[in-house]
């Protein structure tokens, strides 16, 4: 298997940066500095080789730093599984009422998304915004949920844009009192074809994810979980054809359009689909476990599912992991360290705390981060 590996980034108006370079040559990299001096902000410029809008969903106008002209840049010279490339991406200074666009280019070419650079590396994350996953909406999972097909499936994310938009041009038809039913049936059968793509993708994923928890078993220092999806479409899909999951599912929404169109918008399909989330060592829903066990059941999920990216791709996912060691006691941490050192993969990880990287010493490297620059720790 091919690892993702990045040898050299560099940063140009993005958030904190104004221009920063930063080269690599270990596989544990740890970002260390106070609270706002932009450890996060370089973890989130890595996160946009990925296909989405990184790992704050920010949007293209909000990295730009505020005493540029708008416009941000990225680059960065990578190893994946075609060998050594030239990643960039960025916007140019905003124009007017134009509508801003990315570019994403390889090796000084122009290619049509970030998607393209998923035929070169994958890449995982991991941010404290995501603790509370467990207990929040079922929007917030199921969009988590998504994140971890993506790294599988570089397309899933522009389906699931794609059902989004589908879903709301039949809720705008039905909101006129005497809508066309042509129009409605042809909406429907897109609706319903990209229903499918989005739940099978995901039902696949699910499946696959939630062996690799349980092969992981007690191998791991940190808590094993029991994941499934609570969406009728990913469930039927996995033992009935495509096409009589897509047929039911256009029937339904022809026969509720009178009930959706009361309600503003479509009550079923997989844009509602829910992860439901058990912790095993104690057979509980994960929402009911205390914060730490929370904590390290989301870190055992994380690397099950590293692990899971690089046997279906063949290509180990770069690991981006935000603030990851700040409530681990230190047999934890060490355990931790462990377990990713034989992910054989590039990690990234930050933190306030130089002491929590001690044991990282020899084992990778370690960078300050302060004032929009990033140096090598001596």
């Amino acid at each position: 298997m091919t690892p993702s590996r990045i040898n050299r980034l560099a940063l140009t108006h993005f958030r904190s940066y104004r221009a920063a370079s930063v080269s690599v040559q270990a596989d544990m990299v740890a970002l260390v500095g106070a609270n706002g001096a932009g450890k996060t902000n370089c973890l989130e410029a890595i996160s946009f080789f990925a296909p989405g809008r990184g790992l704050r969903r920010a949007t293209l106008e909000d990295v730009a730093d505020n005493q540029g002209d708008g416009s941000w840049a990225i680059s960065a010279e990578i190893e994946g599984a075609l060998g050594l490339a030239t990643f960039g991406t960025g916007i140019e200074p905003p124009r007017n009422d134009a509508a801003i666009v990315r570019r994403c280019r390889i090796d000084r070419e122009p290619v049509g998304s970030a998607a393209a650079f998923g035929d070169h590396i994958r890449m995982v994350w991991l941010t404290p915004a995501m603790d509370g996953r467990f207990m929040g909406a079922a929007s917030e999972r199921r969009r988590f949920f998504d994140r971890l097909v993506l790294a599988i499936d570089s397309e899933h994310s522009s389906r699931v844009s794609a059902l989004e938009r589908s879903l709301r041009s039949r809720n705008r038809l039905l909101e006129v009192r005497n809508f066309d039913d042509h129009w409605c049936d042809a909406i429907e059968r897109e609706t319903a074809e990209l229903a499918v793509a989005v739940a099978a993708s995901r039902g696949q994923t699910a499946v696959k994810l939630a062996a690799m928890l349980r092969q992981r078993g007690q191998a791991s220092a940190f808590p094993s979980a029991e994941i499934a999806l609570a969406g009728w479409m990913e469930n039927a899909l996995l033992t009935e054809p495509a096409l009589a999951v897509e047929d039911r599912y256009r029937a339904l929404l022809r026969d509720n359009r009178a009930r959706d169109a009361a309600a503003g918008r479509t009550l079923d399909g997989p844009h509602l689909t829910d992860l439901h989330v058990i912790y095993a060592p104690k057979s509980m829903p994960a929402r009911d476990a205390s914060t730490g066990e929370q904590k390290a059941l989301l870190i055992g999920l994380i690397l099950a599912h590293a692990t899971l990216v690089a046997e279906t791709t063949g290509i180990v996912p770069m690991l981006l992991l935000d603030e990851i060691v700040a409530h681990l006691d230190p047999g934890r941490r060490t355990a931790l360290f462990a377990e990713l050192g034989t992910l054989g993969a590039q990690v990234w990880l930050t933190g306030a705390d130089p002491a929590a990287f001690a044991e990282l010493r020899e084992l990778g490297e370690i960078f300050d981060v302060e004032g929009g620059r990033i140096s090598a720790r001596r």
